[in-house]
């Protein structure tokens, strides 16, 4: 890649799949780059502490596949080379809501079957071959440096592992600490107001264990099965490199988390309304112990909100937003987001905090809204159910219906679900009448009537 148009040197907090992302980006307009992360970032694909829910099953969405082959070229070939799955996100899964199957037919969704560790090694040593960019691990972000008057970031403080602390000036500092960074904290240290948090707990437990996959056994790459409000709980089987199965078996609220002993998790598996996931763990060798996970809330950060923002700072992917990932959002929104970042810096970098923010909030709006409305749909979960919630909720309700009988109301599902259509495209009127003659069939719960023109404002975030 040339550089001979770029200048100046940006630092990216954080070296997980959103820092690694936003340096990829960087390393276009920027002489230099340099990533910090607080891991031992290691050389090979294995789980690290930083990256907790990596031991959970992953794959990668339509939309992030596609961004991700754009920036890295030939990923895609290269990881199927490792053993991961090319996929159409129809086709080749087992898709069941509310216990409602979508029928497997070809939709041209390619989505990627792989782990979260297989596929951040993958990126990571892509963005150390960039001539322009630097990753450094064992460093811990301590806080940001400012010009004298405090309107512009201008570097970070950094402490590495065993030494002393170290001030690095710069052009821009990338906040992409994660769930649990202290950007607003930092902020807050150079008299600016942190960003007003929306919070929701999506009151989820998450038991996974790896399987050994035989090539071929099955027809499906991968079994997904939602929890619903009648039945609170779920469980998905991804297939990934080294011939696994990745499992992961959830529940939604008190007492309906899974169990951990081998033959209470088999059981937790035979309630499900996909009795393929029941019959695979019934066969299938398992290659560790359960692990589990309670999911913390989900937090979005209303960075584009502020009145003041200094010059010289952003924040990325779990930075802005952490989404409850029994959705698969994430990797896939932080994608999404280097694309907004790229997109800004080709116009310039004067006011680029406010532009990213107000763009990359564009980003954020639709999977935070499905994947909070899809957590308030069970009772268990608390937060505010505006009327536009209630009306989503209750005619996804009924699309599911249509779906079963519908292969094209299924694509255009899954479509907004990997981020590839607006929502609006699930009020297109031929979707609509399918959903409309399905559900009355199916006598669903009711839904409020709409006026057509207020559909849009319905669902536009």
């Amino acid at each position: 890649m040339s550089t001979t148009n770029v200048t100046g040197q940006a630092i990216v907090l954080g070296g997980s799949i959103g820092g690694l992302l936003a340096a990829r980006v960087l390393s276009e307009s920027y002489a230099k780059v340099i990533v910090f992360d607080r891991d031992e970032l290691p050389a090979e694909a294995v789980d690290r502490k930083g990256v907790p829910q990596s031991g959970h099953a992953h794959g990668l969405l339509a939309r992030g596949r596609q961004i991700l082959e754009e920036l890295f070229p030939g990923l895609t070939a290269d990881l199927t080379a490792q053993g991961a799955a090319a996929i159409d996100i129809q086709r080749d899964c087992v898709w069941v809501n509310d216990g409602h199957r979508i029928p497997r037919v070809a939709s041209g969704l390619e989505g990627l079957c792989v782990s979260r560790r297989a596929l951040e090694a993958y990126v990571r040593e892509r963005v150390r071959a960039l001539p322009n960019v630097e990753v450094r691990h064992g460093c811990e972000a301590l806080g940001l440096l400012t010009d004298a008057d405090g309107g512009t970031v201008t570097g970070a403080r950094i402490l590495p592992r065993g030494g002393r602390e170290e001030r690095h000036a710069t052009d821009l500092v990338v906040d992409a600490t994660g769930r649990g960074n202290r950007g607003p904290t930092w902020l807050a240290e150079l008299g600016y107001q942190p960003p007003v948090e929306d919070r929701v707990d999506p009151q989820t437990v998450y038991v996974s264990r790896d399987y050994r996959r035989i090539p071929g056994e099955t027809n499906f790459a991968a079994v997904l099965c939602s929890p619903s409000p009648a039945a609170p709980y779920g469980g998905v089987a991804i297939s990934a490199e080294g011939d696994r199965w990745m499992v992961t078996l959830l529940g939604v609220g008190a007492d309906q988390a899974p169990p951990v002993d081998p033959e209470g998790y088999l059981a937790f598996a035979g309630r499900l309304p996909a009795p393929e996931l029941h019959a695979l763990l019934s066969r299938a060798e398992p290659l560790g112990p359960p692990k589990r996970m309670r999911l913390p809330t989900s937090v979005r950060r209303r960075y584009e909100h502020l009145a003041r923002l200094p010059e010289g700072f952003l924040a990325v992917a779990d930075a802005i937003c952490s989404f409850n990932p029994a959705y698969g959002q994430g990797m896939t929104v932080a994608a999404a987001e280097a694309m907004v970042l790229r997109d800004c810096l080709r116009q310039g970098r004067r006011g680029l905090p406010r532009r990213f923010f107000a763009a990359a909030a564009k980003v954020v709006d639709v999977p935070w809204d499905m994947a909070v409305g899809g957590d308030l749909r069970h009772p268990t979960v608390v937060g505010p159910r505006s009327r536009r919630t209630r009306f989503l909720n209750g005619y996804v309700t009924r699309l599911h219906v249509a779906a079963a009988r519908h292969p094209v109301v299924g694509r255009r599902f899954l479509s907004v679900a990997n981020l590839m259509t607006p929502p609006p495209g699930l009020f297109a009127p031929g979707i609509v009448a399918r959903v409309l003659w399905s559900g009355r069939r199916a006598t669903p719960p009711v839904v409020p009537v709409v006026p057509p023109a207020r559909v849009e404002e319905l669902v536009a975030p």
